[in-house]
This record gives C-alpha cells, sequence and structure tokens, in this order.
C-alpha cells in the first residue's frame, strides 16, 4: 500500500510521522505505545519530540533583538 500511494504523490512517512508527533502532543507515552502498537521507549522518544519548549528560542530571539539583528 505503501507503494502505491507514494507512486500517486502522497508521501506516506511524512504524514505518518506527522499524525505520531501529533498523537504525541496530546497523550503520554504509555497509552501513545498502547495505541499505535509501538514498543514503550520509542513512544517516550516521541512524546519529548512532541514536547514544546518555547524558552531557547525566546531566549534567542531575544538576544537578536538586543544585537540590533531585524528581520
Amino acid at each position: 500500500m505503501t507503494q502505491k500511494l507514494n507512486r500517486h504523490g502522497v508521501p506516506v512517512r511524512t504524514a505518518r510521522n506527522a499524525a505520531l508527533a501529533a498523537l504525541a502532543a496530546d497523550l503520554p507515552s504509555p497509552i501513545l505505545a498502547d495505541v499505535t502498537g509501538t514498543r514503550r521507549h520509542i513512544a517516550l522518544r516521541w512524546v519529548a519530540y512532541a514536547r514544546c519548549d518555547w524558552a531557547e528560542c525566546l531566549a534567542a530571539r531575544a538576544g537578536e533583538q538586543g544585537q540590533g539583528v531585524r528581520e
């Protein structure tokens, strides 16, 4: 099925990863593992990947603005 979808221009891996990231943002890792049928350590990695932590981004932006860099 994956090969057929890829031949028709449907990026299966990209869609799969986006769906996993969306689930990981909303579910704890044990539940994600049970729902998707993956191992718990893999689900834990997805949850860590999907976790939104904007502190580093905001600190970098504040540093850029302090140096006079403009977009």
